[in-house]
């Protein structure tokens, strides 16, 4: 989005959709912020609909990733701060696999002990 008459056709758009609470446009990014109640498909078919190229926000914030060092999550592309949502490479703590291990950890001096 470039020019104020872009903007004004995305935003009306998308803030009559059943549902939307607030739209918030940041033409530096080219990202609209939908909140409310709506299916994000919907809102997405409706700003193509614009004739705009759009897509869902790939980037999330860098200190909600529990490992951002994974292989390409980083783009020179995303704004500061933030990284490429992919799968991540280490489990999350509360699966099975990760308090098994730690049941026979040495940092756990509870753990089971077999002489």
């Amino acid at each position: 989005m470039d020019c104020d008459g872009c903007e004004r056709r995305v935003k009306n758009s998308v803030k009559h959709i059943k549902g939307v609470k607030t739209v918030e446009i940041n033409r530096k990014q080219s990202r609209v912020i939908v909140s409310g109640y709506v299916d994000p498909n919907y809102v997405l078919k409706r700003v193509k609909s614009t004739g705009k190229r759009a897509e869902f926000w790939p980037y999330i914030p860098y200190n909600l990733v529990s490992y951002p060092y994974v292989t390409q999550a980083y783009d020179k592309r995303a704004p500061a701060g933030y990284v490429k949502n992919v799968a991540q490479a280490v489990s999350a703590p509360n699966t099975t696999d990760e308090r098994m291990t730690y049941l026979f950890s040495d940092d756990n001096p509870n753990a089971c002990s077999i002489m």
